[in-house]
């Protein structure tokens, strides 16, 4: 079924500019959440929020980019704004998330789409067993691929899902992107996060990147990103690929740029292995005012013994919420 919200216009109209209001991707932050997995590093996991935590998801790597984990509280370090916050909540734990796959259609991925398939039952198969998925493939218009549902752990329903349709079209990637963000915020995981495998080239849409960027930062997702190696203008290439860059860098997610669509099946699996492998952060914000400015965030690590110039990825930042935001963690 094609994905769509309230404001969004029958597929056989022309969609208007800014029908996803920035505040409906806020929506979903509830006043109180709890979530609970069996299992896994730290034992059950079982974490409640009230309205004024902000929720950090970090992955820790050293230069060579492996990662590390079992780290304890004191080894972090949470500034915002240059100024130094205390940890209120810490967790080593591999939670269930709500996460989609967004594939792009279009009829310039035609030779590329059976590695797309590929690698998004990868990522599914690679992933927690728990996590709830959501399967979106776009080209001119965007659809999500579940019959009947809006999110399933089952890989022979993501598997059916991912082969549902066939390339064709042009390419409204930030339009999906931007629905698909929007879609996250039905699931009932509080970390959630987008996989999205195109090679970011937009010729359709009625979005900005701009308008997505913004939303990206208020939506709490991180988004990892596939670049397919583009044959488009070189201009368009360059720009898609600063866009991909830009848009992982400020979610906390990650951009991959692989010179061969073999790699893509491997990349999946990496872009798994890196959301199972986080640490959760929470604190209060010592600002405390409700004025809708964004503040930057950064994760500094002190390494223990064996290591050094360990780093810390999360999102670049967030909104604060505004005097008549709805109220939820950050």
């Amino acid at each position: 079924m094609r994905l769509r919200n309230s404001d969004a216009s029958p597929p056989s109209r022309k969609r208007g500019a800014g029908v996803w209001a920035a505040a409906g991707l806020l929506l979903a932050a509830a006043s109180l959440w709890a979530q609970t997995r069996p299992g896994g590093r730290g034992g059950d996991f079982k974490l409640e929020v009230d309205v004024d935590l902000v929720v950090l998801h970090a992955t820790v790597v050293d230069t060579s980019g492996h990662y590390v984990t079992e780290l304890v509280t004191d080894r972090f370090k949470v500034f915002e704004d240059g100024v130094a916050q205390k940890v209120a909540v810490f967790r080593d734990e591999d939670v269930p998330i709500t996460v989609g796959l967004v594939l792009d259609n279009s009829g310039s991925m035609r030779e590329n789409r059976r590695a797309m398939i590929t690698g998004g039952l990868a990522f599914a198969q690679s992933s927690n067993p728990l996590d709830e998925v959501f399967v979106v493939n776009f080209m001119d218009d965007y659809y999500l691929e579940l019959e009947g549902k809006e999110f399933t752990s089952e890989i022979s329903e993501l598997k059916a899902a991912l082969e549902k349709t066939v390339t064709q079209g042009n390419t409204a990637y930030y339009d999906a992107v931007r629905a698909s963000l929007q879609h996250l915020q039905q699931g009932t995981r509080q970390k959630k996060a987008l996989l999205v495998i195109s090679d970011g080239v937009d010729n359709t849409s009625v979005s900005s990147f701009d308008t997505l960027l913004t939303e990206a930062q208020q939506a709490e997702a991180a988004i990892y990103l596939i670049g397919l190696p583009c044959a488009e203008e070189k201009r368009d290439c360059r720009r898609a690929k600063r866009n991909l860059r830009k848009l992982a860098e400020v979610t906390g997610g990650l951009s991959y740029f692989p010179t061969s669509i073999e790699e893509v099946e491997s990349l999946c699996r990496s872009v798994a292995h890196d959301i199972r492998n986080q640490y959760v952060l929470g604190y209060y914000p010592t600002n405390r005012a409700r004025d809708g400015s964004y503040r930057r965030v950064e994760v500094r690590i002190n390494p223990p013994k064996g290591h050094k110039n360990l780093i810390a990825r999360t999102r670049s930042g967030y909104y604060a919420p505004s005097g008549d935001s709805p109220t939820g963690s950050q």
